[in-house]
């Protein structure tokens, strides 16, 4: 099992930033790829970013290129996301996960339990 807790969510304005933090425990962090989804409400979670085990691979949605990036410390079990330049339609639950391997690939299989971003116009 992994353990995932997220942290550094909150209310912004457009045009501001955040950075999330996903603290993961239970296994060995660095064998695993690891992702950011979110949930805006009334609609379906989707894919945010993810990054390979060794941090030399990551992938981005369209709609957050350029703006998020995706890090991880392999030494603190932690990956981040930084989010600049945000809208509102950015605003949503955002989900750390693990996938069940090194590489990105399928569908993440632990998750957690999301931490509220509100970016207001």
């Amino acid at each position: 099992q992994v353990q995932l807790v997220e942290s550094g969510g909150g209310l912004v304005q457009a045009g501001g930033s955040l950075r999330l933090s996903c603290a993961a425990s239970g296994r060995t962090f660095s064998n695993y790829a690891m992702g950011w989804f979110r949930q805006a409400p009334g609609k379906e979670r989707e894919f945010v970013n993810a990054i390979s085990s060794s941090a030399s691979i990551t992938f981005y949605a369209n709609s957050v290129k350029g703006r998020f990036t995706i890090s991880r410390d392999n030494a603190e079990n932690t990956v981040y996301l930084q989010m600049n330049s945000l809208k509102p339609e950015d605003t949503a639950v955002y989900y750390c996960a693990a996938y069940s391997r090194g590489s990105i690939s399928g569908t993440p299989a632990y998750w957690g339990q999301g931490t509220q971003v509100t970016v207001s116009s």
